[in-house]
């Protein structure tokens, strides 16, 4: 399985539901609660010039009606993530995380 696809699956299992986006339009219907993440960088390290390890970062987006969800501390018990910010938006709660998958 692609790696990518490993990821939607994880996320998938740790909320409970189906409610996974990864880069949806702007005209995409979204249901709460819900992750959105999208690839932002891959860092490559190199041997002898040639690529041998890659990691790919995403920002990764918990958004809940509730402002105590358990998803966020789900999130980020993850290997390799941190917590980037919190904000709220249109009575929803954002937490934003940076997670190497």
């Amino acid at each position: 399985m692609a790696p990518r696809l490993e990821l939607q699956s994880l996320f998938e299992t740790l909320i409970g539901s189906r409610n996974v986006y990864f880069q949806p339009p702007p005209s995409r219907k979204i249901q709460y609660p819900c992750i959105v993440y999208s690839l932002t960088d891959e860092l490559v390290d190199h041997a002898n010039n040639t690529p041998y390890k890659k990691e790919r970062r995403y920002n990764v987006t918990v958004i809940d009606t509730n402002p105590d969800s358990a998803i966020p501390g789900k999130v980020s018990d993850l290997p390799k993530c941190a917590f980037d910010r919190h904000y709220t938006a249109d009575n929803l709660n954002h937490y934003s995380y940076k997670l190497f998958f």
